[in-house]
């Protein structure tokens, strides 16, 4: 089976302090998306497509992307490497944007931007984050049955393995009934405390820790593509010209179409450990849990050759 890894880097990163996607985290200087390209590889993904700010193709070919177009594939075909732009030049005609806006429209339309170079089932993930072997293989063996209309695919994680005790974070609480996604609740400010517990500040209540949360880790076809055009579309007309930060995010896009009946997702829990930098206060755990597994043999001395 075809399948494609869809990389959203663009974001800015501004609690973080930078741009995360090329902090080299690892201990050789590794991204952290350099670890889900060798996971998703290794688990039958053939393509990459990344999703970048106009300005970091040159910084992405040089280090990494020059390097994955030479990786040789089980099958002996070459590993396809694809860059996709997310700008301003692709919102639709009718939406104008306000001269002081800077910050990219959300992860729904940097998939967007992404939609002429895919023809084939696909997986989405963020740039910064750490997924894990297993959640690959368990994705794309769900990609692989899944119906071409009306059907998605997301891995789910623990919410105790995904918070930061340095800040507050952002998940998608999910609401997951047998192996169906129900519905998913974005919730902005979860805090976790020094003891363990956890908590959602906006509504200052409680939240379990072991309850489900999306990481941006979604299965889609490409038939995903109207229903998304046309949802973001809805989502420019509701957005006022003098706002100049409203996203347009997958989570919230999910839980919309999923509520209308148009979309039917099934959840994958993974109990694995979550890795991710939100904050610089992060940096220095996530570097130490990856020496251990590559010292641990769960990766090679080096990602790159």
């Amino acid at each position: 089976m075809n399948a494609t890894l869809v990389i959203m880097a663009a974001g800015l990163g501004s609690r973080y302090g930078g741009d995360k996607q090329t902090d080299g985290i690892g201990p050789n200087g590794e991204f952290l998306m350099e670890y889900a390209i060798h996971d998703a590889v290794k688990a039958g993904f053939n393509k990459v497509v990344f999703i970048i700010k106009p300005d970091m193709e040159a910084l992405i070919r040089r280090m990494c992307g020059g390097q994955l177009e030479k990786t040789v594939l089980a099958d002996g075909t070459m590993l396809q490497v694809v860059y996709a732009v997310q700008d301003f030049s692709s919102l639709p005609a009718f939406y104008t944007v306000a001269t002081e806006r800077t910050k990219p429209f959300g992860t729904v339309h940097a998939v967007l931007c992404a939609e002429q170079m895919i023809r084939e089932p696909f997986c989405v993930i963020n740039a910064d984050d750490y997924y894990g072997p297993e959640a690959f293989r368990t994705i794309i063996r769900e990609m692989e049955i899944l119906p071409s209309d009306g059907h998605a695919t997301m891995v789910a994680y623990r919410l105790k393995n995904t918070a930061s005790i340095y800040g507050t974070v952002s998940r998608g609480v999910c609401c997951i009934e047998g192996r169906t996604l129900a519905s998913v609740r974005e919730t902005k400010r979860i805090q976790l405390f020094e003891d363990g517990t956890l908590m959602d500040l906006d509504t200052e209540t409680p939240l379990e820790a072991d309850a489900s949360v999306s990481m941006n880790f979604w299965g889609f076809t490409p038939s995903i593509f109207p229903l998304m055009r046309e949802y973001f579309e809805m989502f420019l007309r509701g957005c006022r010209a003098d706002d100049l930060t409203c996203e347009c995010l997958l989570p919230v896009m999910v839980n919309d179409l999923t509520k209308g009946g148009k979309l039917t997702v099934s959840a994958l829990e993974s109990h694995s450990r979550w890795f991710g930098m939100t904050y610089q206060e992060d940096r220095a755990p996530v570097a130490e849990a990856l020496r251990q597994m590559h010292s641990e043999g769960i990766y090679p001395a080096k990602l790159r050759n």
